[in-house]
């Protein structure tokens, strides 16, 4: 039986998605559990080996040849540590020597969540066939990960391209991380939300105070839900440009729900990108929405672990 599949993990605060994914980017089983994200950290554990043990049980299990791992952050890939900020029961935790615990000897890649849509994207996606690519997660939080070369690019411990934590404004305001005026500060869903109401905003009968309900609000023509946006859109823009400067990055791939807000956040970030993106080899630098959907974290977990094997069709960029 070939060894030709792949037992993908994406890890986030409020699930754990689980798959067994093949070459041509179908994922034939599937398995899922909510993320106990306040208990302890054996109590999540416990969630993502049932997820793990739902997986071993398919009879296409003797043809996973390795585990790739997506989790929200930080992690630590070089230790097989991960310590996201929405799981507070993970703090410096063993994932990899953990999931080891299940999987046996089969080979296990951990990346962050970011690197893991970024691998999707190349492969699946809007960055398919780029030679260098910055691909975004705006939602609760902002990540993000590099293509550079036309290869994956994740850094040492799986981080690199967080943007989400580039400083946008010097003076502005403290940031979680310890930074201030960082691209999450201003352009993260929540935080798109938050200033808007503090800018006079009110929420529709329902009491939404989404980002989605601000979006909404903004298309129906509120001047301060579109204030709100187009200053996440000029803060994106900042950061975008500042990485094209540095890497030489052909185009930005924007996925995640903020992403879902479409013109009313593209619009003027596609406007914006030219106040920064103004040296001569940044100019032709395009923005574009991503294409892989809710899967992005299990087809890039299942692509970044595919880099370590001789595996066929998977992460090629192609």
């Amino acid at each position: 039986m070939p060894a030709d599949l792949i037992a993908a993990l994406d890890i986030g605060g409020t699930k754990i998605a689980g798959a067994l994914v093949d070459g041509s980017g179908e994922l034939p089983v599937r398995a899922r559990r909510a993320t106990p994200a306040r208990e302890d950290g054996a109590t999540v554990l416990g969630a993502v080996t049932a997820v793990l043990r739902e997986l071993a049980g398919s009879p296409l299990w003797t043809r996973v040849a390795a585990v790739g791992i997506g989790s929200a952050g930080p992690v630590d890939a070089s230790a097989g540590t991960v310590s996201p900020v929405n799981i507070p029961g993970w703090r410096g935790f063993s994932l990899v020597a953990a999931v080891r615990e299940t999987t046996g000897e089969l080979p296990v890649t951990l990346v962050g969540d970011g690197v893991a849509m970024t691998a999707a994207e190349h492969w699946r996606g809007a960055a398919r066939g780029r030679t260098g690519a910055l691909c975004m997660v705006v939602s609760t939080g902002v990540g993000g990960g590099l293509v550079l070369g036309g290869e994956l690019y994740p850094g040492p411990t799986g981080n690199a391209g967080h943007i989400g934590h580039i400083s946008v404004e010097l003076e502005g305001d403290p940031c979680p991380c310890g930074g201030r005026g960082c691209v999450e500060r201003i352009a993260s869903g929540p935080n798109i939300a938050r200033r808007a109401l503090e800018n006079g905003w009110r929420p529709g009968p329902d009491g939404d105070v989404s980002a989605a309900a601000v979006a909404a609000a903004a298309r129906a023509g509120d001047p301060v839900a579109r204030a709100s946006y187009e200053r996440a859109a000029r803060a994106l823009a900042a950061g975008i440009a500042a990485t094209a400067a540095l890497a030489e990055i052909e185009v930005a791939v924007i996925g995640g729900g903020v992403a879902g807000a479409g013109e009313v956040l593209f619009a003027p970030l596609r406007r914006m990108l030219g106040d920064y993106a103004t040296l001569s080899f940044v100019r032709g630098l395009t923005v574009v929405p991503a294409r892989t959907g809710t899967d992005a974290g299990l087809l890039g977990a299942a692509a970044a672990a595919a880099r370590g094997t001789r595996l066929s069709g998977f992460g090629t960029g192609s």
